[in-house]
């Protein structure tokens, strides 16, 4: 299945795939894709386990594994590397190969911190942890 979505682009990157979609005798849609698709792709491999935050419904969960959820934290190594590359983006040291790197744990993140609020929610609705502002 496909979706369609419309984006508008700077001049400078349509250029870019343009040309780069030339080159390769193919169309600007399908260069722009797998552009897209490969710098999302580290993120599932690289810095998460095997469970995939776009597959999970939490609402399908046992209360153990919701209140897991709950509790769950960026794997150790990863927060650390996150916390080196921000400040090396801070002290405007950050080199070209980080910052893909960079994204893709900021990534990582912040679903991990979507999933953790689904799962704080659905434990509230089920009664296994009081609201925040209770």
């Amino acid at each position: 299945m496909n979706t369609q979505i419309t984006l508008n682009l700077p001049d400078e990157i349509y250029k870019k795939a343009e040309h780069f979609a030339q080159l390769t005798n193919r169309n600007v849609a399908d260069v722009l894709t797998q552009v897209i698709a490969l710098s999302l792709s580290p993120i599932a491999s690289q810095y998460t386990s095997a469970e995939s935050f776009y597959n999970t419904s939490v609402a399908s969960l046992s209360d153990e594994e919701v209140i897991a959820l709950t509790e769950s934290q960026m794997e150790p190594e990863h927060d650390q590397r996150l916390s080196e590359l921000l400040y090396n983006q801070q002290a405007g040291t950050l080199i070209n190969a980080e910052h893909s790197e960079l994204v893709s744990l900021m990534q990582v993140y912040q679903e991990k911190l979507l999933l953790k609020a689904t799962a704080l929610r659905e434990a509230v609705e089920r009664g296994l942890r009081e609201p925040l502002d209770a």
